[in-house]
Parts: structure tokens; C-alpha cells; sequence
């Protein structure tokens, strides 16, 4: 028997197979969302043009980034402000002057950190779904809203210092050759613990978002693969099922967005201006600080872009994701199958 075939199998699909298949649908995510976070970037700029040394979010709905602006500018996706009339004319614009290219200007930063994290937090939710049904038995219709909670503790825990390092190392101007340096800075200066500020407010807003999240996805899956009578469900239910679930998950855990949100920025400018970073407010002051100038309504403050971002982006993932695991699925039937076929 060859290593391959030895591999264990969860589902007809081993962690290897999981892996590749959630690779490609965080790649194919960024792919097509990343563009249309291009042009909101740049008419947002056009209307509220960023001062040197502030900070603003770039997320596509996979993953967040802090850029932080110099001298008028950030990184590729931020330019000096245009003048387009919408987001149509903004399209059209940004290709002529700059080419096809620059739509994708902010793709490098998100793949070095979605992939990774995109393949330990689906891989995980796999392999913990099922070993966990499997011991939980006649509880196991709540295996998505745990499995979901503890993959995404992991894969947030794991990617909290790469996030830390790519953001002091933009907001500094390191090169990758000055990357020890920079570590060997933060540990000295602030402790190791340093890699992992900024965690708790991430597991407020990710952990109850992924458990939500799986814990709808399924059922949603389920329910339509009954009302169609499918035994496995189509992309089109996949698709359906990803888009419902990450609205209702992101409505549900927006207040902890807009905390996090804040203290990213907050930390990315204290990094820019080179102070310290203990300074920085904890969640609840943070939060009281929100309502206290806003109102309650300040917690809620972007349901839309957020819901119209987060939505698609899940259903592209988790469809994506879906096909991948069903593709290598039946190419493992197959190749089981195939040696019966030569004996008889």
C-alpha cells in the first residue's frame, strides 16, 4: 500500500486533499473580491482623503490589513485621491491610467496571510466535525458551532504575530532581511506576549462570527438539500447556504468589528509614530468610548458595506471549498475502484 492511500480519510478525503481545496477557494476569493476593495478603497479616499501618519483598514472580507498613509500615500492600493464619478467610472478609470493590474494592487499582502489561515481554520473545522460527531452522538447537530469556535481559535492564534510582524514591518518600511531585527525589537521591548496583542478583541469578533457562521451554514445546507431532494448539495445550494450564513454572522457580531476595527488603527498609528503600543485601550474602553460619542447605533456603524463584503465573500469561499473536497472526492472513488476493474 502507498503512502497516499495509507493517508487516514475523513469523508472519503484526506487533510492533504482539505488543504488544497481550501487553498484554492481563499485564492479565488481574493481573486474576485479584492478588486471591488480596490475601488472602495480609492472613491472613500476621493471623499475623505487620509492624512500622513493615519491609519485606515483594507479587509476583503478574508482577511484585514492596516495601512498606514505617507506623505499622501500607502501601499499600491492607496493612491493620491482620483476624480470618479462612481464606481463604474471608477473601474473604467483606474484600468486606463494604471492597467488591469492595479485592481488587484493589495493581492500580495492578503494571500501571505489568507492562505495560511484560510488552510489551518478549514482544514481544522473538517477533521474536528468529524471526530467530534462521532463522540457526541445524539448532540451531534452541535458539532458545526463547536468545531467552528475552536478552528477559529486556532487559526487566529497562529496567525496573530504574522499579522503583527506584516503590519510593523509596512508601517516601518522594513525589508524582509530586517524582519529578525524587528522581532528581536518587539520581544526585547514589549515581551513575547507582544506577537499576540490585539487577540482578545479578534476572538470576540472571529470566534462567535465562525461559530455562528458553520452552525447556520449547515443547516442551511441541509434544509435545502431536503426541499430539492439531493443527497449532496449543488454549488448553487453551497453558494446560498455560505452567503446567508456570513450575512447573519456578521450582523450579529458587528460591535465587536467596529472594537476591533478601532484598536487596529489605534495600533497601526502608534506603530507609524513609533510610541509605544502599551498605551493602546482595552475592548471595553474602547466599546464605552463608542457608545459614549455615538450612542448605542455607533456599535452597528457600517452594517452594510460590512454585510456586502463578508456575504459574498463567504459563499465564493465556502462554495469554492465545497467543489474542491467534492472534486477530489469522487478522483479517490475512482482510483479505489480503478484496480477491481483491472482484476475482473
Amino acid at each position: 500500500m502507498s503512502a497516499k492511500s495509507a493517508e487516514p480519510q475523513f469523508n472519503g478525503i484526506t487533510p492533504v486533499q482539505q488543504m488544497l481545496a481550501s487553498c484554492s477557494g481563499a485564492i479565488l476569493t481574493s481573486l474576485i473580491v479584492t478588486p471591488l476593495d480596490v475601488v472602495k478603497i480609492r472613491l472613500q479616499v476621493q471623499k475623505n482623503p487620509f492624512p500622513k501618519g493615519k491609519c485606515f483598514v483594507y479587509c476583503n472580507g478574508l482577511m484585514d490589513h492596516i495601512c498606514v498613509c505617507e506623505n499622501g500615500n500607502s501601499k499600491a492600493w492607496y493612491k493620491a485621491p482620483g476624480h470618479f464619478t462612481g464606481t463604474l467610472d471608477a473601474f473604467v478609470s483606474i484600468i486606463r491610467r494604471e492597467g488591469v493590474r492595479s485592481l488587484w494592487s493589495g493581492l500580495p499582502p492578503t494571500l501571505v496571510m489568507a492562505v495560511p489561515a484560510t488552510v489551518i481554520y478549514f482544514t481544522c473545522y473538517d477533521q474536528l466535525c468529524a471526530i467530534l460527531r462521532r463522540r457526541m452522538g445524539s448532540y451531534s447537530g452541535e458539532v458545526p458551532l463547536l468545531a467552528g469556535a475552536v478552528a477559529r481559535v486556532g487559526s487566529v492564534t497562529v496567525i496573530s504575530p504574522l499579522e503583527l510582524i506584516r503590519t510593523k514591518m509596512q508601517s516601518q518600511r522594513l525589508s524582509y532581511r530586517e524582519l529578525s531585527a524587528c522581532i528581536r525589537s518587539s520581544v526585547q521591548n514589549d515581551g513575547w506576549r507582544s506577537f499576540w496583542r490585539g487577540w482578545g478583541p479578534t476572538m470576540l469578533r472571529d470566534v462567535p462570527f465562525s461559530a455562528m457562521y458553520w452552525y447556520n451554514y449547515e443547516l442551511g445546507k441541509s434544509w435545502l438539500c431536503r426541499q430539492y431532494g439531493c443527497r449532496e448539495p449543488t454549488f448553487t445550494m453551497t453558494f446560498t447556504a455560505g452567503a446567508t450564513s456570513g450575512a447573519i454572522a456578521s450582523i450579529a457580531t458587528l460591535p465587536f468589528d467596529v472594537v476591533k476595527t478601532r484598536r487596529q488603527v489605534e495600533l497601526g498609528e502608534l506603530e507609524a509614530l513609533n510610541l509605544s503600543t502599551k498605551i493602546s485601550s482595552t475592548t471595553y474602553n474602547v466599546m464605552k468610548r463608542v457608545v459614549a460619542e455615538n450612542g448605542v447605533r455607533g456599535l452597528f456603524a457600517g452594517c452594510l458595506p460590512r454585510v456586502i463584503k463578508v456575504a459574498p465573500a463567504c459563499a465564493i469561499m465556502i462554495s469554492s471549498y465545497e467543489h474542491g473536497k467534492k472534486f477530489f472526492r469522487q478522483r479517490n472513488r475512482e482510483r479505489k475502484e480503478a484496480p477491481l476493474h483491472t482484476s475482473s
